[in-house]
């Protein structure tokens, strides 16, 4: 029998999850706030790597490049539903209209870091398909 079928149906990629990324976000009860993050697909990712490319200064005609630093604050304004960093009510926050610069602006490096692995857990990056095979 064909597993074909798994292939034209397969469970839906839109998953989310709530995590807390600093204790400097505190709600009204004093608690603090989870960010809400979203699975990215690999057509959105093939998509904010191609947004995120650069002319290579100096390089052959047309040669280009990837800005890392782009490319890391599109992946999370793309991947994190809540907050909405292209909010305008944000963006004014922050004093910037552009969305990419929210996330620098308001977390701390390593806070950064922590939101940043998440999208890219949830997204599958750091699965260990191999491992779970083995066993």
């Amino acid at each position: 029998m064909s597993n074909l079928h798994a292939f034209l149906h397969p469970v839906e990629g839109n998953e989310t999850k709530e995590i807390i990324i600093s204790s400097r976000f505190l709600g009204e009860d004093g608690r603090p706030v989870p960010f809400k993050i979203r699975a990215l697909t690999q057509e959105e990712n093939a998509q904010l790597s191609k947004r995120s490319m650069r002319l290579v200064r100096g390089g052959t005609r047309g040669e280009k490049e990837l800005d890392n630093a782009e490319y890391s604050s599109r992946i999370i304004v793309a991947a994190t539903v809540e907050p909405d960093f292209s909010s305008e009510d944000i963006c004014k926050a922050y004093s910037t209209m552009d969305p990419l610069e929210v996330p620098g602006k308001m977390l701390l490096a390593g806070e950064y870091k922590r939101l940043m692995d998440a999208v890219m857990d949830l997204s599958g990056f750091h699965d260990d398909m191999e491992e779970d095979a083995k066993n």
